[in-house]
């Protein structure tokens, strides 16, 4: 069986990290996979990225000209929105020159598809979906808009005021396409995000199965908490928060102003937290105690001294589809607390393995961090967490579901 990954990059992003995962857990599972990305950052040679200079230059700029026509929307909320217009990628070509049994799409946005290229793809096509930008006009994180259960238009996002706006002309263009792939299969790796398909004006009618993202349990594991907080020179008479995110202050998803609010009502004491994905800001937020920037860390050993460095992690985002840096913390045995949203509920159990706070509740976030950090059966909340992995998300479980659906979809081709 031949298996073709498609993403925008290998490994830079949430979503590429989470899909080069699957890649190499399918290796490691025998399955001949390969992964085609615009910008690629390993050294992998069985990830495909721009073979030229002429090629690894366009891939640098085709992010850039995809965005030109939200120029037109000034006053839009800056998240991210992709138009998906850009044509002449190659990826096609490249696609259907390879010849896979499977073409297993992933995040291809980016400028590195346009949504009429699904259509000459010649083989069946997984999507595995890491956000909402498959089932509206265009934006990525949806938050409260319901305009994809039927149209897009209006876009909230886009602060528009028009019907026909660019959400809506994404939308009817992926009705037109998506309703000529007969061979469309959709998964979600969260329950909530396969509610959301099924809501869907534009998906709805599609086959749609839930498979978690992979994670390295052989890699993301327990370690020594002394020795983890000695190497990053953490006090270990502290009882440590962690932040991670990307763009971590400035992403208004990633929750840092509720963050702030829920730390400003602990009543702890003796505590700090560290912050991954963003280094030391001119004006220093103040928390009331000690805060460590970390800035950005680029490899899983460092990740998993951090993580276990932590006490807890805590994930206060808007919206998740299925958080890696839950599944990680967890992973390590770090308990976590995040809002009870999105996929964030098939990880974390509430008060078994972490704390789900009522949605952007920031005192009832405090409750979950404090009551982590107080619990008298710590340890066991550790290895709760540690277990629900091993058990639902470990590389090899989620890899030979994936494997049992490639094959049903052969089949039924």
């Amino acid at each position: 069986m031949k298996v073709l990954i498609v993403n925008t990059s290998d490994i830079s992003g949430g979503a590429a990290r989470a899909t080069y995962r699957l890649h190499r857990s399918l290796l490691t599972e025998g399955i001949d996979s390969l992964m085609l990305v615009q910008d690629k950052k390993s050294d992998d040679y069985t990830v495909l990225g721009p073979g030229t200079k002429l090629e690894k230059v366009i891939s640098k700029i085709r992010p850039v000209l995809d965005q030109m026509p939200l120029k037109v929307y000034k006053h839009r909320i800056k998240t991210p929105f992709s138009p998906a217009w850009l044509p002449f990628s190659n990826v096609v070509k490249k696609v259907n020159n390879i010849d896979p049994d499977i073409v297993h799409l992933h995040w291809i946005a980016g400028g590195m598809l346009r949504i009429e290229d699904l259509e000459k793809i010649r083989k069946p096509i997984i999507w595995t979906l890491h956000d909402n930008w498959a089932l509206t006009g265009g934006c990525h994180i949806k938050w409260d808009c319901e305009n994809y259960f039927e149209k897009c238009g209006k876009c909230p996002l886009l602060k528009s005021s028009k019907e026909f706006d660019l959400s809506r002309l994404g939308s009817l263009r992926k009705e037109r396409v998506y309703s000529k792939l007969k061979q469309l299969y959709i998964v979600s790796p969260s329950n909530w995000l396969a509610d959301l398909v099924s809501k869907s004006s534009l998906l709805k009618d599609k086959y749609v199965k839930v498979l978690p993202n992979p994670i390295f349990t052989e890699i993301f594991k327990p370690i020594d908490k002394e020795f983890a907080r000695k190497i990053l020179n953490l006090l270990k008479d502290k009882k440590l928060i962690l932040f991670s995110a990307i763009n971590a202050i400035n992403d208004i998803n990633k929750g840092f102003s509720q963050l702030v609010n829920a730390l400003q009502n602990l009543k702890l004491k003796n505590i700090e937290i560290v912050i991954l994905g963003s280094s030391k800001p001119k004006e220093v937020q103040n928390f009331g105690f000690p805060a460590h920037y970390l800035g950005h860390l680029y490899d899983d050993i460092s990740l998993v001294i951090l993580y276990n460095a932590s006490d807890v992690t805590v994930v206060p985002s808007l919206q998740e589809n299925l958080s890696n840096t839950i599944m990680e913390s967890l992973s390590c045995g770090t308990p976590a607390v995040a809002f009870d949203i999105g996929g964030n509920g098939d990880m974390v159990e509430h008060k078994r393995n972490g704390y789900l706070a009522k949605p952007f509740d920031p005192l009832d976030l405090a409750n979950g961090i404090e009551w982590v950090l107080s619990a008298p059966n710590y340890d066991e909340i550790c290895q709760n967490a540690r277990e629900k992995v091993l058990k639902e998300f470990d590389s090899r479980v989620v890899a030979k579901k994936y494997i049992e659906l490639y094959k049903e979809v052969l089949n039924k081709k």
